[in-house]
C-alpha cells in the first residue's frame, strides 16, 4: 500500500520498534499533538511513514537536550508544515549540535555501527576531511555530534573541495551571525540577574537555530529556482530529472 507520506509504510508496532520506543509512548506523543496522525488504510489500520520516524527521532533528541514536553510542543509547532523526513533529520542534526562537545575513540567496526552503514576507505577519508573523524592509534576519534550529519554528506555528489568550501562559508557566516546576536542580547539582558540571562539563552537558542535553518532552506530553494530558471530548457530538464 502507498501512503501520502512516504515509503515504507509502518504499523504503529513497527514504528515503535524502529524508533526504539514503546507503542504506548508513540500513542502518547500522538495524543499530545507531537506526532501527525497516521494514514488510515484498510480495516482501519494506521500507517506511518519516514516523516513520523524522523519526527520521533527529533523529539528524542530534544528530550535529551533537557527540553520539557511543553517546550518540545512549541518547537514542533513552529516548524514549517512542509518539512519531509530529510528536513527533519537536518533539524535533529542541528539540535544534536547543542550538546556538549563529545568525542570518543572507536574501532572501525564501532564507527560503522554508529554511522548506521558500512564505510569504505573513501568514505572514511571524506569524514576525516570534514573534520568529523580523526585517525588515531587504536582506531578513530569521532565527533559524535557531527557524525550523523557527516554520514549524510557522503551521498551528496560534491567533491571534497566543494564540501570544505561550503563548510568554511557556513562557519564564517554563522560566527558573524552569532556575534551580532550575542551583542544584541547582551544589550537586552545587561541589567538582569544571572539566572534570567541563563533562562533567556536556553529559550532563545532553539528559536535562533530554527530561524537560521529555515531562512537557509528557503533562500537556497529560491536561489536554485532562479538558477534553474536561467538555464537552457534542455539543461534545466536534465537537472530536474536527476534531482
Amino acid at each position: 500500500m502507498t501512503t501520502g507520506i512516504e515509503e515504507p509504510t509502518l504499523t504503529i508496532d513497527e514504528l515503535a520498534a524502529r524508533a526504539g520506543m514503546t507503542v504506548r509512548t508513540v500513542r502518547f506523543y500522538g495524543t499530545k499533538g507531537l506526532l501527525p496522525p497516521p494514514v488510515i488504510g484498510p480495516r482501519r489500520v494506521g500507517h506511518y511513514g519516514r516523516e513520523h520516524l524522523a519526527r520521533l527521532a527529533l523529539i528524542e533528541e530534544l528530550q535529551q537536550q533537557g527540553m520539557t514536553l511543553a517546550a518540545i510542543e512549541r518547537y514542533l509547532q513552529q516548524l514549517p508544515p512542509e518539512l519531509d523526513a530529510h528536513d527533519l533529520a537536518v533539524h535533529r542534526a542541528v539540535v544534536a549540535s547543542w550538546a556538549p562537545y563529545a568525542v570518543e575513540t572507536v574501532t572501525r567496526g564501532e564507527l560503522e555501527r554508529r554511522a548506521g552503514r558500512a564505510l569504505g576507505d573513501d568514505d572514511v577519508e571524506r569524514l576525516v576531511a570534514m573534520g568529523v573523524v580523526e585517525a588515531c592509534e587504536g582506531g578513530y576519534r569521532v565527533d559524535l555530534g557531527l557524525l550523523r550529519l557527516g554520514v549524510g554528506l557522503l551521498d551528496v555528489p560534491l567533491s571534497h573541495e566543494a564540501i570544505l568550501a561550503a563548510r568554511s562559508v557556513l562557519i564564517d557566516h554563522s560566527r558573524a551571525a552569532a556575534h551580532e546576536l550575542s551583542r544584541l542580547f547582551r544589550g537586552e539582558v545587561s541589567e538582569r540577574a544571572a539566572q534570567d540571562v541563563k533562562s533567556l539563552s536556553a529559550y532563545m537558542q532553539p528559536l535562533v537555530v530554527q530561524a537560521l535553518l529555515t531562512t537557509f532552506q528557503r533562500s537556497l530553494r529560491e536561489d536554485l529556482r532562479e538558477w534553474l530558471g536561467g538555464m537552457p530548457e534542455s539543461a534545466a530538464s536534465d537537472e530536474g530529472g536527476s534531482a
